[in-house]
């Protein structure tokens, strides 16, 4: 299924799930579809899109972990699919319904992870599907005109059509860098700094943050708002985190600066 998605190809899950059924004793449809939100938190992990629909559920068990890891280092089709969705161009959607557009960002885990008992090496990764779609730079771009429209639209739908021909595309007039792409405002008049985050994948992928874009948001926590975009080809929907990145994510480091002085 998800080599599908990724291809762009229609699947029924309801379907796919049922014939699960008869190879699995006859479980019930909601174990199978938990299985299936499993498999979705450990290819985040893995640094891989997961089906959308199905959202991520940790509490797995350490050797469905080890399947899915070997079935990712092998499988030459899915390494080919999730290339492709990651590197291909995007337009900005023309038809959307932008009083739909908005939706709640997903909650932060409060648990913490339990340690896996057998420590296995990881895999090598073919690609980080997810760096190489941030770095895919007409999605970014795209995503960046969607919110300049939408932010138009907001004002606009607001009484403030003052304001909306203010909205600027920053990161095109001033360059990229400043800490946010896009500067709004509220309708008191005060500004809005907006950082844009894009992706085709679902809600719940991971993405990345620069040093400056998170010192940005630390000194400008009341005119800070990071906009997630997500299902960007098929069908956008958009969360808003307003303030410090820190307050609605679990940061990782995942790069060193490695000096001598």
């Amino acid at each position: 299924m998800l080599i599908l998605e990724l291809s762009g190809q229609t699947y029924n899950k309801t379907t796919h799930r049922r014939g699960l059924l008869a190879k699995l004793n006859n479980r019930k449809e909601s174990a199978i579809e938990f299985k299936h939100q499993n498999i979705s938190a450990i290819l985040i992990q893995l640094g891989c899109p997961y089906i959308t629909g199905y959202k991520p559920r940790g509490n797995y068990q350490q050797l469905l972990r080890e399947i899915v890891e070997d079935r990712i280092a092998q499988d030459q089709l899915l390494d080919n699919a999730a290339l492709a969705a990651s590197s291909a161009p995007a337009v900005t959607p023309l038809l959307t319904d932008f009083s739909k557009l908005l939706v709640d960002a997903p909650k932060l885990a409060t648990t913490a992870k339990e340690p896996t008992k057998n420590y296995r090496l990881p895999i090598p990764q073919k690609r980080d599907y997810f760096e190489r779609e941030a770095r895919n730079a007409a999605l970014g771009c795209a995503g960046e005109e969607f919110v300049l429209n939408f932010e138009h639209f907001r004002l606009h739908n607001l009484g403030h059509k003052d304001l909306a021909d203010k909205v600027e595309h920053i990161a095109k007039t001033k360059g990229d860098g400043l800490g946010y792409d896009i500067l709004s405002f509220e309708p008191s008049g005060r500004e809005r700094f907006i950082e844009v985050k894009t992706t085709a994948f679902g809600k719940e992928t991971p993405f990345f943050v620069s040093r400056g874009e998170v010192g940005f948001a630390q000194e400008h926590t009341e005119e800070f708002h990071l906009y997630r975009l997500y299902e960007f080809r098929t069908s956008p929907k958009m969360f808003d985190l307003p303030g410090s990145v820190e307050s609605h994510c679990l940061m990782n480091p995942i790069n060193y600066i490695c000096e001598f002085s």
